[in-house]
Order: C-alpha cells, then sequence, then structure tokens
C-alpha cells in the first residue's frame, strides 16, 4: 500500500477504507488533549526547544500540542480552536502565569484570577467586575465552573434566557476562522475543530463560565431534572438553538470552505461508568431531531465529518448516534460496561468512526506500568483497525501526573503496531 499524507490517513479511516496506518490524534480537541503539565514533560522527553507550553483551554489546563511535538508523536491532525475559551475570553496577548503545582505557562491577557484560602478563581470575560465562574483547588489541575444560577420561576421559564450564549456570528467572529483557514490551507494534516452552539445541553456549558450573569436553568441537577420534567421547555431551547446553528454553519462554511475535515458537533455526554443519563427513548424525543438538522446541513452542503462526543456506556446509544448522522464516536470509553471493543468494532464498526478507545486514563495510562500500556494499546489497535473505522486516541484527556514513561509507552506502542502493519 502506498504511504498516505496524514489528511488521506484520517480520511480513510473515517470512510471504513483501510489506511496505510492508523491515523492518531493527540491535543486537536478539547476532549482529545493533553494536560498542560504533560506536554511540558513530552517537550523535554522528545528533547524539543524549551519553551513555555500555551494553556489553549483554561478550563482543563490543556495545553497546545505545537507542530514539533505534533511531529515527534507522529499525529495526523490539527486543530482550529474556538476563538473563545470556555471562560468567554480569546487566547491572545499572550502572558505567564504561575500554576499551583509551580509550572510556568503561558496563558491569555484575558485570564484574570484572584486567590484566596480555598484556591484559584478565574473571571468570565476576564471581567474581574463579574463573580468569578471557575474554582481551582489549591491542589487542583483544572478549573471546575461555579454555578451562577439566580432563582428562577419553573412555571414562567423563558427558553431565551437558556438561549444567551448562543448568537448569529460577527464579521469579526469570520475574519477569525478565515485566517485561520489561509493558516492551514494546504497542510498535511488533517482539520478538525469545534463548532460554535451546537453542542444541545452539554454539561460543561450548562453553566454557563463565559458569561458574566447567566440567566436561566443553569444549575446542573436542575438541568437534568428538566430533560426528564420539563421536556417541552428543553425542546425549545433546542429547537431556537438549532435554528441559528445552521445559519452559523451556513457562514462557517462560507468562511473556511473545505479546509476543515472533521467538526466536533456535540459533546454532551449520555452515559456513566455503569448506566446512562436518559433513556434511548428520551434520546430520540429530545436530542435525535435537532442533531439530525445539523448534520444533515453539513452532509448535504459540505465534506466534513461529523463528530459525537459521549463519556460511558453508551453501546446502546451507538445506532441512535448514526440515526441522528453523526459519522465519529468519541472518547470510546472501553472500561464502561457493555463497551469493549470486541463488542464495539463487531456491532457498530461498519457504521461509525472509532475516535479513542486506545488506553484507559482512569486507569492503565496513569497507574500502570509501561508494559501493561503497550499491551493495552497493541490489542485496541489489533481490534479497531482492520477496515478502518478508528483514530487512535487516548480515553479522553491525558490528565496531570500521568508518568512520562507511560506516555512515551503509549507512543512507541502505536509506532510498533504501525511499523509491524
Amino acid at each position: 500500500m502506498k504511504t498516505m499524507t496524514s489528511r488521506e490517513r484520517v480520511r480513510a479511516a473515517i470512510n471504513h477504507q483501510q489506511p496505510d496506518r492508523v491515523p492518531v490524534d493527540f491535543g486537536s480537541t478539547f476532549i482529545t488533549g493533553i494536560h498542560c503539565s504533560v506536554v511540558a514533560e513530552l517537550r523535554d522527553y522528545y528533547g524539543l526547544e524549551k519553551r513555555l507550553v500555551k494553556v489553549c483551554e483554561p478550563y482543563q489546563m490543556l495545553g497546545l500540542v505545537e507542530d514539533d511535538l505534533l511531529d515527534a508523536m507522529g499525529v495526523d491532525v490539527v486543530s482550529i480552536f474556538p476563538r473563545y475559551t470556555i471562560f468567554g475570553f480569546p487566547n491572545e496577548n499572550w502572558k505567564t502565569w504561575r500554576c499551583p503545582w509551580g509550572q510556568e505557562v503561558l496563558v491569555s491577557e484575558h485570564f484574570k484570577t484572584y486567590e484566596n484560602a480555598e484556591g484559584i478563581y478565574i473571571y468570565p470575560k476576564g471581567d474581574t467586575t463579574a463573580p468569578a465562574s471557575g474554582h481551582m483547588p489549591k491542589t487542583g489541575y483544572f478549573f471546575d465552573s461555579i454555578i451562577r444560577q439566580v432563582p428562577i420561576d419553573e412555571d414562567n421559564l423563558d427558553p431565551a434566557d437558556n438561549l444567551e450564549e448562543f448568537q448569529i456570528m460577527s464579521e469579526e467572529d469570520l475574519q477569525y476562522w478565515r485566517g485561520e483557514a489561509d493558516r492551514l490551507r494546504g497542510g498535511d494534516r488533517a482539520v478538525i475543530t469545534h463548532l460554535n452552539g451546537t453542542c444541545l445541553g452539554d454539561i460543561a456549558l450548562v453553566p454557563a463560565p463565559f458569561l458574566t450573569y447567566p440567566k436561566g436553568i443553569r444549575d446542573v441537577a436542575e438541568w437534568y431534572m428538566a430533560t426528564a420534567v420539563n421536556q417541552e421547555y428543553v425542546n425549545e431551547v433546542f429547537a431556537r438553538q438549532t435554528e441559528i446553528a445552521l445559519k452559523n454553519l451556513e457562514l462557517l462554511h462560507g468562511a473556511v470552505g473545505e479546509v476543515l475535515d472533521v467538526v466536533v458537533v456535540c459533546g454532551t455526554d449520555f452515559g456513566t461508568q455503569e448506566s446512562s443519563f436518559c433513556s434511548t427513548g428520551t434520546f430520540d424525543h429530545l436530542w435525535l431531531p435537532h442533531y439530525q438538522k445539523m448534520n444533515d446541513w453539513i452532509h448535504e452542503h459540505t465534506q466534513w465529518k461529523t463528530f459525537k462526543h459521549s463519556c460511558g456506556a453508551v453501546e446502546e446509544f451507538v445506532p441512535h448516534f448514526v440515526d441522528a448522522g453523526f459519522d465519529i464516536l468519541n472518547p470510546v470509553q472501553c472500561s464502561a460496561r457493555g463497551m469493549s471493543e470486541e463488542v464495539l468494532k463487531e456491532r457498530h464498526g461498519d457504521r461509525i468512526t472509532f475516535w479513542g478507545g486506545g488506553v484507559n486514563t482512569q486507569k492503565t495510562l496513569p497507574f500502570g506500568t509501561p508494559e501493561e500500556v503497550r499491551a493495552e494499546v497493541l490489542r485496541r489497535c489489533e481490534v479497531f483497525s482492520p477496515g478502518g473505522g478508528f483514530v487512535f486516541n487516548t480515553i479522553h484527556n491525558i490528565q496531570a501526573r500521568t508518568p512520562i514513561q507511560n506516555v512515551a509507552a503509549m507512543v512507541a506502542a502505536l509506532r510498533e503496531f504501525n511499523e509491524v502493519k
């Protein structure tokens, strides 16, 4: 088989064709990323130029994997990150910041915090007059959202309150996308991005850490209850959000064209370790029709492939994700109930691409030995890779304090599999 470019390799895999080797993603999204502390260690491990790591996603403190590290790790995917972080400010005019664990990193000039005995607090949009929207404990490695829900009248809810963050993209926004597309146009790697405003009820976004004074249902527990007992309200929010998203998809495609290969449509989780947050019937009623509208537009007007993130035990949801128009499933949590690699590949491997599933980031990668990491990586590749439909990534982000020897063992095992193949 002839050697493919990275872009050809990723596209072949998503189209369920056998690529020349397993394509690889590390760091291209906020759900396939690497903690900034591990990025720094990887740069040292591979003998790369000494430089401070840029925190591209401050919520989870993910580090930017720059081109030299992408090359060293054999990565086939590069990202256009959204213009705004989850805390509502753009990454621009980088400044230094010292993390609680002692690492010095680069953050946006709008990264504004204060500290007290409980830890570090970050302001939405860098607005120090607003209440903080995120909290990192003194011994922590990332931020958690702060619930700032104002009192609500459950009998008189206004869907507009849960739609404040969904706006038609401005000309300034589109200029950003055009510039990023021009930067990557003609490159070798496949290009992925997170779409703006297409996530329906993503629990990381419900508290709106990017808004200064959020209205509507912003408490996580309240939102989950609403999906069960106030479905009319949730459906109205999703319907109006989808209308805005469709307009933005048209604008985005006009700005970037076919530079993009893959778009992350939604990161809403439907699974826990052992069960699910709702039934497949509820999914079909509340989520599927709106996902279908967005995915159908993408497939009818672009060559982009659509990416669905959902952690947990979601094997029974996979046919419904396919019906909703998703091409890709991530993070492929093989340790969750019913999610073994053999079951997933046998039942669904011809209809959806598994982007992830490469190694367990809750157990094997952080707590196993390099030999155990190697064995798990080789096993997952053996099961998932035949016939395409597989892009290697860890199961969600590589977390802080993951031993660098284990991360290196993962990369080496993947290279070993690809060389043998």
